[in-house]
Protein backbone atom coordinates (compact mmCIF):
# COMPACT_ATOMS: atom_id res chain seq x y z
CA UNK A 1 0.00 0.00 0.00
CA UNK A 2 1.56 3.21 -0.96
CA UNK A 3 1.50 6.32 1.21
CA UNK A 4 0.57 9.32 -0.74
CA UNK A 5 1.61 11.69 2.13
CA UNK A 6 3.85 11.84 4.78
CA UNK A 7 3.40 12.23 8.40
CA UNK A 8 5.14 15.81 8.35
CA UNK A 9 3.11 17.07 5.64
CA UNK A 10 -0.09 16.14 7.80
CA UNK A 11 1.39 18.29 11.26
CA UNK A 12 2.62 21.09 8.99
CA UNK A 13 -1.52 21.12 7.84
CA UNK A 14 -2.59 20.91 11.29
CA UNK A 15 -0.08 23.24 12.24
CA UNK A 16 -1.43 25.81 9.20
CA UNK A 17 -5.10 25.07 11.39
CA UNK A 18 -4.13 26.06 14.48
CA UNK A 19 -2.86 29.59 13.15
CA UNK A 20 -5.70 29.91 10.72
CA UNK A 21 -7.74 29.49 14.04
CA UNK A 22 -6.48 31.79 16.26
CA UNK A 23 -6.24 34.60 13.27
CA UNK A 24 -9.25 33.94 11.99
CA UNK A 25 -8.14 33.56 8.58
CA UNK A 26 -11.06 32.66 6.40
CA UNK A 27 -8.31 32.41 3.38
CA UNK A 28 -6.99 29.86 4.91
CA UNK A 29 -9.46 28.06 6.20
CA UNK A 30 -11.20 27.85 3.45
CA UNK A 31 -8.32 26.42 1.80
CA UNK A 32 -7.85 23.48 4.34
CA UNK A 33 -11.73 22.82 4.89
CA UNK A 34 -12.85 20.66 1.92
CA UNK A 35 -16.31 22.08 0.58
CA UNK A 36 -18.12 18.64 1.84
CA UNK A 37 -16.99 19.14 5.13
CA UNK A 38 -18.52 17.33 7.98
CA UNK A 39 -17.78 18.00 11.40
CA UNK A 40 -19.58 16.78 14.74
CA UNK A 41 -18.51 19.44 17.38
CA UNK A 42 -18.25 18.42 21.11
CA UNK A 43 -22.01 19.77 21.76
CA UNK A 44 -23.14 17.16 19.06
CA UNK A 45 -24.55 19.05 16.33
CA UNK A 46 -23.03 18.49 13.02
CA UNK A 47 -21.73 21.61 11.05
CA UNK A 48 -20.79 22.38 7.37
CA UNK A 49 -17.49 23.79 6.08
CA UNK A 50 -19.99 26.92 5.36
CA UNK A 51 -21.21 27.03 9.28
CA UNK A 52 -17.55 26.94 10.53
CA UNK A 53 -16.47 29.67 8.40
CA UNK A 54 -19.55 31.67 9.21
CA UNK A 55 -18.23 31.51 13.21
CA UNK A 56 -15.55 33.11 11.94
CA UNK A 57 -16.76 35.67 9.49
CA UNK A 58 -19.01 37.16 11.95
CA UNK A 59 -17.25 37.15 15.29
CA UNK A 60 -18.82 34.62 17.21
CA UNK A 61 -15.98 32.22 17.70
CA UNK A 62 -12.39 33.77 19.14
CA UNK A 63 -10.01 31.69 19.70
CA UNK A 64 -6.96 33.62 21.81
CA UNK A 65 -4.53 30.34 22.75
CA UNK A 66 -4.60 26.78 21.12
CA UNK A 67 -1.71 23.90 23.12
CA UNK A 68 -2.59 21.32 20.86
CA UNK A 69 -0.19 17.80 21.48
CA UNK A 70 -1.23 15.31 18.50
CA UNK A 71 -1.40 11.79 20.23
CA UNK A 72 -1.70 9.99 16.91
CA UNK A 73 -1.58 10.28 12.81
CA UNK A 74 -2.11 7.12 10.99
CA UNK A 75 -1.40 7.65 6.61
CA UNK A 76 -3.57 5.35 4.76
CA UNK A 77 -2.79 6.21 1.20
CA UNK A 78 -4.00 9.34 0.58
CA UNK A 79 -5.94 9.79 3.81
CA UNK A 80 -4.89 10.50 7.27
CA UNK A 81 -6.30 9.82 10.44
CA UNK A 82 -5.30 12.51 13.26
CA UNK A 83 -6.49 12.50 17.36
CA UNK A 84 -5.10 15.50 19.06
CA UNK A 85 -6.08 17.12 22.34
CA UNK A 86 -5.92 21.00 23.15
CA UNK A 87 -6.40 23.30 25.36
CA UNK A 88 -8.32 25.70 23.69
CA UNK A 89 -9.16 29.68 25.52
CA UNK A 90 -11.23 32.55 23.68
CA UNK A 91 -14.80 33.50 23.71
CA UNK A 92 -18.10 31.94 21.92
CA UNK A 93 -20.66 35.00 21.35
CA UNK A 94 -18.35 36.74 23.30
CA UNK A 95 -18.67 34.46 26.57
CA UNK A 96 -15.18 33.68 27.43
CA UNK A 97 -14.43 29.89 27.88
CA UNK A 98 -11.19 27.66 28.34
CA UNK A 99 -11.46 24.12 27.69
CA UNK A 100 -9.40 20.46 26.73
CA UNK A 101 -10.64 18.69 23.83
CA UNK A 102 -9.84 15.65 21.93
CA UNK A 103 -10.16 16.18 17.92
CA UNK A 104 -10.23 13.07 15.45
CA UNK A 105 -9.50 15.17 11.92
CA UNK A 106 -9.65 13.34 9.14
CA UNK A 107 -7.58 14.67 5.88
CA UNK A 108 -6.99 13.80 2.86
CA UNK A 109 -4.63 14.91 -0.43
CA UNK A 110 -6.39 16.34 -3.84
CA UNK A 111 -4.55 17.40 -6.65
CA UNK A 112 -5.26 21.10 -5.21
CA UNK A 113 -3.89 20.50 -1.68
CA UNK A 114 -4.67 18.35 1.49
CA UNK A 115 -7.84 19.53 3.14
CA UNK A 116 -10.20 18.04 6.43
CA UNK A 117 -12.77 16.39 5.10
CA UNK A 118 -13.89 15.25 8.21
CA UNK A 119 -13.89 15.08 11.98
CA UNK A 120 -15.01 15.22 15.54
CA UNK A 121 -14.63 17.05 19.07
CA UNK A 122 -15.46 16.04 22.67
CA UNK A 123 -14.49 17.63 25.91
CA UNK A 124 -12.28 15.83 27.94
Amino acid sequence: METLITKNEIIEQENRLYKAMTESSINTLKELLHDDLLFVLPSGEVITKEIDLRTYQDGALKINTISPKIEAINIIEDMAVVIVSMKIKGSYNAEPFEAKYRYIRFWKKFDEGIKVVGGSGTAI
